[in-house]
């Protein structure tokens, strides 16, 4: 782990007024906020960054010790993330049962994952009204490989894209009873093709 900011880092203005760029993602249609905004001043680096969790000197890893009621569908090798009820019509996360990051992901893993993301895509698309199912990863939380799996309401040209999370989070919740179907659903059309559902 270095120590030192990378030439990158060196050059950012650190601590620094930053301008808002009303003509990057701020300006676009999709973008969920209005009004009078101001962009954070970027903060000094923290090297060494400290260890996630699940990595070693950091808290033990949650994925690892979690049981499956927390998900909704697996097999021998795989399981499917259930979370509190959502404001998108879906969202789940593929984990794979071993502890591993994308890095250190077995190739038999690795292998497996593009016939995954297919089947998660289909039984999300299935539930209708969705336009796109976004597959993302973001590492910096836990070193356990996980992967976002986030439905796109059909019509909903303004949730477009990199800002449907941030909707996410603004937008009502659904009601239990409804995401427990939805999660059902997914679990059931997952299981059509190998494993098993949960919920």
């Amino acid at each position: 782990m270095s120590v030192e900011p990378s030439a990158y880092v060196k050059g950012l203005p650190i601590g620094q007024p930053i301008p808002f760029d009303a003509d990057g993602i701020p300006g676009w249609e999709i973008f969920p906020f209005e009004g009078d905004l101001k962009v954070k001043p970027l903060e000094a680096p923290v090297l060494p960054e400290p260890p996630r969790n699940g990595e070693a000197g950091g808290p033990p890893c949650g994925t690892c010790a979690a049981s499956d009621e927390e998900y909704i569908w697996s097999d021998e090798h795989w399981r499917l993330r259930k979370f509190d009820p959502a404001a998108i019509p879906a969202l789940v996360m593929l984990e794979p049962r071993a502890h591993h990051d994308i890095g250190d992901l077995p190739a038999e893993r690795a292998a497996e994952l593009g016939g995954l993301f297919q089947r998660i895509e289909r039984a999300i698309l299935a539930l209708g009204g969705i336009a796109r199912v976004h597959i993302m990863r973001i590492g910096d939380g836990a070193e356990h490989l996980h992967w976002w799996f986030a439905a796109r309401p059909e019509g909903m040209l303004q949730l477009r894209g990199s800002c449907l999370l941030i909707w996410e989070d603004v937008l009502p919740k659904q009601d239990p009873e409804t995401w427990a179907e939805i999660n059902r659903r997914i679990a059931h059309a997952m299981a059509e093709g190998g494993g098993a559902a949960l919920v």
